[in-house]
């Protein structure tokens, strides 16, 4: 995997598994006072980064980023809150995770369509919809096919140790990428629906200080 670091000179420490298909250029819009740090690009599990120094880490996790972080989170030492946003460990799972429509529509994003494709999927206002397109990954449609296969075969891979615990799940009330009922079942009584929105939901807030506090 890749990351991007935000040195805000902290001794605590935001992590931030992204999505699929994201960068560190969608959430320009987030600005914390603490470090953060924004992992991305799940070809692999690597992660070469010195957590040492922190005193307290907090760990979010949106869509495809859940999964990941559901399985290397033992690396991350001093863990106060993990939450989970648009998302289920599960993520291929039948019943629980992405269903096999929205994958075929993953993988059948060109150059023609990818703007469609986030209008559809992404974005709920067409405000939004201009911020996204000017917050957008720079990553190449090839760079996101070869992560969905990756993250296909580490599904396959670490499906069994997968550790579900999150002390909450944000779900935005029109995902049309995961099922809010199903997520709404799986995470019980730990759910914080965000009204008005898609999958793309951090045009709600102003850091993700702000997403951590909001938990039940």
């Amino acid at each position: 995997m890749q990351y991007y670091f935000k040195n805000a000179s902290s001794d605590k420490l935001i992590v931030f598994f992204s999505g699929w298909g994201c960068d560190e250029n969608q959430f320009e819009n987030l600005k914390d006072k603490d470090d953060v740090l924004i992992l991305y690009d799940y070809q692999n599990l690597n992660l070469d980064f010195d957590f040492g120094k922190y005193k307290e880490i907090n760990l979010l996790a949106y869509s495809a980023g859940v999964f990941i972080s559901s399985i290397i989170q033992d690396k991350i030492p001093h863990l106060k809150k993990k939450v989970a946003i648009n998302g289920n460990p599960y993520l291929f799972d039948k019943k629980l995770g992405i269903p096999a429509s929205i994958i075929k529509v993953f993988k059948e994003i060109t150059l023609d369509n990818y703007l469609d494709f986030r209008r559809e999927y992404m974005v709920e206002t067409e405000e939004d919809y201009q911020r996204y397109n000017q917050l957008q990954s720079l990553r190449t449609i090839e760079s996101c096919e070869a992560e969905l296969i990756s993250l296909q075969k580490l599904y396959e891979k670490y499906k069994n140790n997968i550790k579900p615990d999150f002390d909450f799940a944000v779900m935005s009330d029109n995902d049309k990428i995961f099922n809010l009922q199903q997520q709404k079942e799986f995470y019980k009584n730990k759910v914080v629906i965000i009204p008005h929105t898609k999958h793309h939901v951090f045009f709600c807030f102003n850091s993700f200080a702000e997403i951590l506090s909001i938990g039940v």
